[in-house]
């Protein structure tokens, strides 16, 4: 069996960070059981066993980050451990009868070293010693950025490895005091917090691709915005029925943002040209609506993707919904449900955000923020002052694919299709 590797689990992802082994080294696995969680640069997610075996080597230790492609793991099916032991022994034996003849040096090498300077004696214990700390990759970085000596730092991880929060809390406390010679090691100083300032925060993986995706978003894309404030007490009054007929279990309601998600899919169908992107020297229309859903998670946001949504019933797209959303928020989300994707839809409403404008996801030709249903004096057929509904939904174009015409287009058939709900049942 092959060398398991660090996997591509995003689009945009190099290089990943293993967070943690969920299985040690010797224990068998099982295809598609969760052997470990790696951090991506959109997200932490579990990763499953792509084989059944036994986890007989593991080459990167928790909090070592690699590149993509680079060797993690090896699952060994049976016998392979051994095979694997003994093609290590013949290169040892051989590398033990060079040093047994490189170790009778001629006279003049002899008093060579006799009178070599002391202190080039001294080095190699040096390094020697430190290779004995046990400590993750990340500890060693930050030890060599902040000039802490790993020897002299006590270790609360596994085994009693030295953690990169070990380094740092040493790095806080007085001058570490190296135990070799009584040296005092020169340490790089840690950033301080500035007046006013709680704490410094270093950013996430994921929150480093999001501020670099929104440069890139709103930096190149030359974004417009298009509001409309629709009446959303026929989408109310649909829910309630809905609701009275028996169809109120939280795990299996439909609500307010799955009728908008249904209507947002069918408005592209009517309007295809807007279910679009731009692409250097052309527009790409797609065939397919794949819908995106903004969702909020630890530390950042992923965009799960349902698939040809415009294959769906409005209960088909209610219950992906909910599934997505669960397991990018459990991090057991596979990494092509997350990728790709014609349009985004983000709803800050169950927030109590009246209304907002959404940055485009690039290479999307376009994303709909979403506001509250907010109840508002409105005058009916009758002039009459009632209460009514309404709900503020911001389109955020790309000016190369979308101009104000076709994005009002759009918005048009969205509105008409929230406002008689009926439609999105058909």
């Amino acid at each position: 069996m092959p060398e398991v590797q660090m996997p591509k689990l995003s689009d945009t992802m190099t290089e990943g960070t293993l967070v943690s082994w969920k299985k040690k080294k010797g224990d068998k696995v099982s295809a598609g059981e969760v052997i470990a969680e790696i951090e991506t640069d959109k997200a932490t997610m579990e990763w499953e066993s792509p084989e059944d075996g036994t986890l007989t080597e593991i080459y990167v230790e928790e909090g070592g980050k690699v590149n993509v492609g680079d060797k993690i793991a090896f699952i060994g099916g049976e016998g392979e451990e051994a095979q694997k032991k003994e093609e290590k022994k013949e290169p040892e034996k051989k590398e033990e009868k060079s040093e047994e003849k490189t170790e009778k040096p001629a006279p003049t090498e002899k008093k060579e070293k006799e009178t070599a300077p002391p202190q080039e004696k001294k080095k190699p214990p040096a390094r020697t010693e430190e290779a004995r700390v046990k400590a993750s990759p990340v500890a060693r970085r930050v030890a060599a950025e902040l000039g802490v000596d790993l020897a002299s730092v006590k270790g609360t991880g596994p085994e009693g490895r030295v953690t990169e929060t070990d380094v740092r809390a040493a790095a806080k406390s007085v001058a570490v005091v190296a135990d070799r010679g009584g040296a005092k090691p020169q340490p790089k100083p840690v950033p301080s917090i500035k007046a006013g300032e709680g704490a410094r925060i270093q950013l996430s993986g994921m929150r480093k691709i999001i501020a670099q995706r929104l440069v890139e978003s709103l930096g190149p894309i030359p974004h417009f915005y298009l509001t409309i404030e629709i009446n959303a007490a026929p989408l109310m009054a649909a829910r309630e029925e809905l609701k009275s007929a028996g169809e109120g279990a939280d795990t299996s309601k439909i609500t307010v943002n799955d009728f908008v998600l249904k209507a947002a899919v069918q408005a592209a169908v009517k309007v295809p040209r807007a279910n679009a992107s731009f692409d250097g020297d052309a527009v790409v229309q797609y065939a397919d609506v794949d819908l995106g859903i903004a969702v909020a998670i630890e530390d950042g946001l992923l965009t799960p993707v349902i698939r040809a949504a415009q294959n769906k019933s409005l209960r088909e797209i209610s219950e992906q919904v909910k599934d997505l959303a669960s397991r990018a928020r459990n991090k057991r989300m596979k990494p092509e449900e997350f990728q790709g994707g014609t349009f985004t839809v983000s709803n800050l409403g169950g927030m109590g955000i009246d209304s907002f404008s959404a940055v485009i996801n690039p290479p999307q030709g376009f994303i709909l923020a979403i506001g509250k249903v907010t109840k508002v004096p409105a005058i009916d057929e009758s002039d009459k002052i009632v209460v009514g509904h309404r709900m503020s939904i911001t389109m955020s174009c790309d000016h190369r694919v979308i101009d104000g015409a076709l994005g009002a287009e759009y918005l048009k058939e969205l509105r008409h299709l929230l406002e008689n709900p009926a439609l999105l049942l058909v």
